[in-house]
């Protein structure tokens, strides 16, 4: 890890929701603490129901993170573009968070520890 990146397994347990649908809920997500951005909670991609996600065309760069994939949520009464994203193949200083899901803070998506 680098000085200006911290991952640590998040207290407690932890949910996400979109659109009415609880996308997942977890006790071993991962909190990303990067600079002076806010924290991000990161969950297992095995704790996150996939078939609301649909993976699309966007990608990002983080110098610190490496290559970002992203998913748009899909559910019955609404589509959020964009609203995950997951480093599939990150950089060795933070290879914990290979195979998790992050979430935009968006007014359609909820993470909150519960």
């Amino acid at each position: 890890m680098t000085d200006y990146i911290k991952i640590r397994k998040a207290p407690g347990k932890w949910c996400v929701r979109s659109g009415g649908a609880i996308l997942g809920e977890t006790t071993n997500a991962l909190e990303l603490l990067e600079g002076d951005l806010a924290p991000v909670i990161y969950f297992p991609r095995a704790d996150i129901a996939m078939a609301f996600l649909d993976k699309t065309d966007k990608l990002t760069h983080c110098p610190h993170k490496g290559d970002a994939t992203h998913y748009s949520i899909v559910n019955k009464s609404s589509v959020t573009q964009n609203a995950v994203w997951s480093y599939e193949d990150p950089i060795p200083a933070v290879a914990e968070i290979k195979g998790y899901l992050a979430f935009y803070p968006l007014d359609s998506v909820k993470v909150e520890q519960i």
